[in-house]
């Protein structure tokens, strides 16, 4: 009978042990896995080039909160992402979809490339030729001059 006892008393704890609490919000283990995917593809806003899980910023953990409040509702991923994009622009996005707005970002380096091959092109193209050697006078005369 005191094994039974002692197992049901340790039931509760067994649950307790798959939830994880996070950033104020109680999670399952699933949960903030999820939560943790989906944060690392979006950017720290004020950190640039760190995702929002990587980032110890005040609004990164804000973001943080956001996702995780949604994920415990129920949202799904894309909804989740979406929503994301709506509030703070498709910039939030680490890896942002190919579409009109972010095709200048994606061709930027080869337009950069091909701007620098022109100028470089331009530059030999203007280069001034080399003068010819002096004729036999001319010489004479800047001997002439250098001797006197």
């Amino acid at each position: 009978m005191k094994r039974v006892f002692l197992l049901l008393a340790f039931i509760p704890s067994l649950a307790l042990a798959q939830m994880v609490t996070r950033d104020g919000i109680t999670l399952s283990a699933a949960q903030e896995q999820r939560s943790e995917a989906i944060g690392d593809q979006l950017r720290c806003l004020v950190c640039q080039n760190e995702s929002i899980e990587g980032s110890s910023a005040a609004l990164a953990r804000q973001l943080r909160v956001i996702i995780r409040q949604q994920v415990v509702a129920g949202a799904d991923d894309k909804s989740i992402m979406k929503y994301m994009v709506q509030r703070y622009g498709i910039f939030v996005l680490l890896k942002p979809p190919l579409s009109r707005l972010t095709l200048l970002l994606y061709a930027s380096p080869f337009i950069a490339l091909f701007v620098g091959l022109i100028v470089a092109w331009l530059a030999r193209r203007r280069r001034i030729p080399a003068p010819s050697p002096l004729s036999d006078s001319e010489a004479a005369r800047l001997d002439k001059l250098l001797n006197s």
